[in-house]
């Protein structure tokens, strides 16, 4: 059995920021960052990203803040690797083989597909360093970076149930699958908890092995529009790149708010023209995970186990950016309490 380490909030505070990609072969593109003028050894980081890498805007733009934090404050260097929608368990494994035969070490894997393969990989490269967001793969030399997305998400429900007006709202999932159904499962306990009476509609874009759901706008946007027009006023998504199609779409609704995901999306340049209609994000803090993972084995003293980012040390949290929340933090900060003491036992699954 392995064990959970919850960071201390000193501990989360001194993380930031996370990576992206672009892969090799006929299943992925590649990237090569230069090295930086940092100081010491310096790092020399593999980054497999999920599909959509670097530029997503939300979820694999987090982790690069995290990889690029690191290579500014060590030096060193960053190759970044991105996976396709047509990826097979062959290709993820080369993507992690490959980098890990040019001496790339630590190695950090974005996104739960990278479970099966970086199990065989990691046994079969000891000495490198391995890390994986939002997947438990066992090996001594693996780090399994985790979150409570159920209790941000829980957030988000009651948000979106305290500022809706028509008592509807939706949740679109990128890829019907365990980890998009915990941010299903708090989003709609923490909607009911609030107000028993509003409807909440829920749509997947893809389903199992099938990761298109997570890079594929127009289906955010047309999935968006369609709860929009069911009456909806409130469009929470948890789907990568995806999510920039549904925020488009409820900013053409007057009155209509989008809840972004992963990382701060008011604050993306990118989503700029759209910001007065983002609410708020579900902030997962995957930047806090990946440095934290990149800074030990540059001080020679490898992670390796899981380590849970949760709400309570704000591996998770609303983002207050814009100001539309202002008016109901103080609910939210109640309902925050109860969670980290206990009160409130967020599901899982719906």
């Amino acid at each position: 059995m392995r064990r959970v380490a919850k960071l201390s909030a000193a501990c989360i505070a001194s993380a930031a920021l996370a990576v992206t990609a672009t892969a090799c072969g006929s299943t992925s593109s590649e990237k090569e960052s230069s090295p930086s003028s940092g100081g010491g050894k310096g790092v020399k980081v593999g980054l497999a990203f999920d599909v959509g890498g670097r530029g997503d805007r939300s979820f694999n733009d987090s982790a690069a803040r995290g990889a690029d934090k690191a290579k500014t404050e060590f030096g060193g260097e960053i190759k970044e690797l991105t996976a396709k929608t047509s990826d097979t368990e062959a290709d993820r494994e080369q993507r992690l083989s490959d980098l890990a035969e040019a001496g790339y070490n630590p190695i950090v894997g974005i996104g739960y597909a990278y479970a099966a393969s970086m199990t065989k990989v990691a046994a079969k490269y000891p000495k490198t360093s391995f890390g994986i967001v939002d997947s438990v793969v066992n090996g001594t030399n693996v780090d399994s970076i985790t979150f409570t997305e159920e209790q941000g998400s829980y957030l988000a429900g009651v948000a979106a149930a305290l500022k809706s007006k028509s008592k509807h709202v939706g949740f679109i999932g990128g890829v019907d699958v365990p980890l998009i159904k915990k941010f299903e499962a708090g989003y709609v306990q923490g909607v009911k908890d609030t107000d028993p009476k509003i409807k909440v509609d829920t749509q997947y874009l893809s389903h199992g092995s099938d990761t298109s759901g997570f890079a594929s706008p127009d289906k955010g946007k047309e999935a968006a529009q369609g709860m929009l027009d069911n009456g909806a006023d409130v469009v929470y998504t948890a789907a990568g790149s995806s999510g920039n199609g549904a925020i488009e779409a409820v900013a053409g609704k007057k009155g209509a708010w989008a809840i972004g995901v992963d990382s701060d999306q008011y604050n993306v340049p990118g989503l700029a023209k759209y910001k007065n209609s983002i609410l708020t994000s579900m902030v997962k803090n995957v930047d806090l995970g990946v440095y934290d993972f990149v800074k030990s084995v540059h001080d020679g003293k490898p992670l390796s186990g899981t380590h849970t980012y949760a709400l309570a040390q704000d591996g998770v949290k609303l983002s207050p950016s814009g100001g539309f929340i202002d008016d109901i933090q103080a609910k939210l900060d109640a309902a925050k309490k109860k969670i980290v003491d206990g009160s409130i036992k967020v599901k899982t699954t719906p």
